[in-house]
């Protein structure tokens, strides 16, 4: 069911403003997989660039040092995972270079799969966190949160939905 680009940013915010989605533990634990994905991809391709074998002579290519389907690594997986396991800690680092890679597959597989299931979870209203009520002090003075900044929009995007709509999905956001 294709929507185009502005059903689906209408979609996410509806369902956003009927289901509170980022404050989900599955949403942020998806934010988490696709965001670190990312991340340690982007760490393993500096630590394997800065640790290539020079295969070749100084007038050629780096890169025509590399046959492909050569059995031989073209980096020094102990050296920059090394340097890595030093950098950050011991354990942070990977010896295998099987389980690393498929480390960087497995964990924003894990976290699209986690996304997945906030998004199933919804369609049996097992809303996120739900923090309709503020943070007060001693005083019964509102202390602001990003909490009631997602409340407010909430409600906001609540209130500009069509007429009978609106009613209905307030008493059952006020629920």
């Amino acid at each position: 069911m294709p929507l185009g680009i502005s059903g689906t940013f209408n979609f996410m915010i509806v369902f956003q403003a009927e289901h509170n989605i980022l404050m989900h533990p599955f949403h942020m634990l998806g934010v988490a997989g696709v965001f670190g994905g990312s991340l340690f991809s982007a760490m393993h391709g500096s630590l394997v660039t800065s640790s290539l074998i020079r295969e070749t002579t100084e007038n050629e290519s780096a890169n025509e040092g590399y046959r492909f389907g050569q059995e031989e690594e073209t980096y020094n997986i102990v050296t920059a995972h090394g340097y890595f396991g030093r950098l950050i800690f011991q354990y942070a680092s990977f010896n295998n270079s099987r389980s690393l890679h498929f480390f960087l597959a497995a964990w924003p597989v894990v976290g699209i799969w986690f996304t997945a299931l906030g998004i199933s979870t919804m369609a049996f209203n097992l809303n996120g966190f739900n923090f309709n009520q503020s943070v007060v002090d001693s005083q019964g003075r509102v202390i602001n949160t990003w909490a009631d900044i997602i409340n407010r929009a909430n409600l906001g995007i609540l209130l500009s939905l069509p007429g009978d709509q609106k009613i209905k999905k307030w008493l059952i956001y006020l629920r």
